[in-house]
């Protein structure tokens, strides 16, 4: 028989967090599902020699404080009925039944194709922070960061303080728009402290507009990086290079349990009403899934969730307000971070596409839809299903391979018997 809750948080970053303190306040029995063994999420993930920040420390201590909150880390959903769900961590699989689900998904990071991009030392600016707080050895190491948006500075500001030497920060958007992005902080004066703090522990490193990586160069792994303006080409030699073009809503679960769903840009993220409600029933949604918007969204979002979750719909007014100022700042990142086109245009016919099943972009020529792109090459197939390849060529504006179906992630096979899933 299935344990069942009143409320099932999806996702243990700031979002699912959030949204676990409003229910449990609320007198519901919360389960906290995440696949991470430590909560946080990505921009809160467990550094292995730093204390955490402030703010993460006080919510996760409000989380361990409500004694309806039951934590079940390092799970992940493989399947979904009706108000049920089939829960496999490390020892076992369970269905796990709710009254109300939260999705608190999150965001991955968008990497984009380039020559040489899958030459060990390449990582995303995302990926180099969890390698990072996870211990992996940068002290002496010389790391770019480049791309585009925000997530450069604090990925250069935790490369540093984990003993890289950080040769530069390069920035695809040119220095105007950049100007203009900074003019139109004073609205948002929180992120001016955040912004300023983050340079001031990155002085001394350069940051770059208008420049963009074009190549990388190695043998057994990256040797140098080929970087182009502004005005001018150059090589630099390096050790790493953390290279992203911001974040894509994670929407996977959301469409497998048949959530409406909308634009984000060249991507998707999950439709949700003023009370963060998706199109079905007692499913909610709340944070970067509803488009990227960042820590503050993320936050008010889940705590709204959480409530409306429980049935505590009164009193929201002054919560709203929160979010629509977080999610204006969100307009403003997008609106002055917009991808230059030739970063699109940057892989070749040789260059790989789909890193884990080894598919050139050249296998894709004359191919239409995301099925023709299944049907003809392996496309999507590797064991990311297609979350990287499928949001690069997304990006990219070409045919890229689609649709959700359980399990999302490999499992075992006893829990594979257990979902009525075909195996073959």
């Amino acid at each position: 028989m299935a344990e069942r809750y009143d409320v099932v948080v999806i996702g243990a970053g700031p979002a699912g967090l959030a949204a676990a303190v409003a229910a449990a306040r609320q007198g519901a029995r919360v389960a906290l599902i995440d696949a991470q063994p430590h909560p946080g999420g990505q921009v809160w993930r467990r550094d292995v020699g730093h204390v955490a920040p402030l703010p993460a420390r006080r919510l996760l201590a409000e989380v361990r404080a409500q004694p309806g909150v039951t934590w079940m880390t390092q799970s992940q959903v493989v399947a979904a009925e009706h108000d049920a769900m089939l829960v496999e961590d490390p020892r076992r699989a369970d269905w796990v039944a709710y009254g109300a689900l939260i999705l608190a998904t999150g965001a991955r990071e968008l990497l984009l194709p380039f020559p040489g991009w899958t030459l060990p030392g390449v990582t995303g600016a995302g990926g180099l922070q969890a390698l990072a707080k996870q211990g992996w050895p940068l002290r002496g190491q010389r790391v770019v960061v480049a791309g585009s948006g925000p997530l450069l500075l604090a990925a250069a500001a935790t490369a540093r303080r984990h003993g890289a030497h950080v040769l530069g920060i390069h920035e695809q958007a040119a220095r105007s728009t950049m100007i203009r992005f900074a003019v139109g902080l004073w609205r948002w004066p929180a992120k001016v402290f955040q912004a300023t703090a983050l340079r001031t522990r990155l002085a001394g490193v350069r940051y770059q507009c208008a420049s963009v990586v074009v190549a990388a160069h190695g043998d057994d792994r990256l040797r140098e990086i080929e970087l182009d303006g502004p005005g001018v080409r150059r090589r630099v030699a390096c050790d790493y290079l953390a290279i992203g073009y911001g974040l894509v809503p994670d929407v996977r679960l959301a469409q497998m349990l048949g959530c409406r769903i909308g634009p984000e840009g060249a991507h998707a993220r999950v439709l949700v009403d003023a009370e963060q409600r998706t199109s079905i029933a007692n499913v909610y949604a709340a944070g970067e899934a509803c488009g990227i918007g960042g820590l503050d969204c993320a936050l008010v979002e889940g705590t709204i969730a959480g409530r409306v979750a429980t049935g505590a719909t009164v009193g929201l007014d002054g919560l709203m307000c929160r979010r629509q100022h977080a999610r204006a700042f969100a307009a403003h990142l997008r609106e002055h971070f917009v991808l230059d086109a030739r970063i699109r245009a940057l892989a070749d016919a040789d260059t790989l596409v789909c890193r884990c099943e080894d598919v050139p972009l050249r296998a894709l020529e004359g191919l239409r839809d995301g099925r023709s792109v299944k049907l003809a090459t392996r496309c999507g197939m590797g064991a990311c299903q297609g979350r990287i390849c499928g949001s690069a060529l997304a990006e990219m504006g070409l045919p890229a391979p689609g649709g959700q179906r359980p399990p999302l992630f490999p499992v075992r096979l006893a829990t594979l018997g257990d979902t009525g899933l075909p195996t073959c």
